[in-house]
């Protein structure tokens, strides 16, 4: 249980709050994993030119904030984040 707050704490610190938990489930050696969505994301290092040719345009595109410059797309059903030009996560929307 410990392990899942500091996920979820770490989630929240990237201003991710709004974002669904992902399903968690145990593991055979006591640690826990993330169930997979079944959702296509962008893969991390993908470009923006990358997603935009394999996804579209997403729904809205958020300004890069901060050093390194993150931004973030949304499309619906998922989110990617960009340090400068390239997806470093996309999650998986409730």
């Amino acid at each position: 249980m410990h392990q899942q707050t500091l996920i979820l704490a770490a989630l929240m610190s990237l201003g991710l709050g709004g974002v669904a938990a992902a399903e968690t489930v145990p593991t055979d050696n006591g640690g826990i994993a993330v169930k997979d969505s079944g959702v296509t994301t962008p893969g991390r290092g993908m470009t923006m030119s990358q997603v935009s040719q394999q996804f579209g345009a997403p729904v809205s595109k958020i300004p890069p904030v901060g050093k390194p410059p993150i931004s973030r797309w949304e499309y619906p059903g998922f989110i990617v984040y960009f340090e400068n030009d390239h997806v470093i996560h996309s999650v998986v929307a409730g």
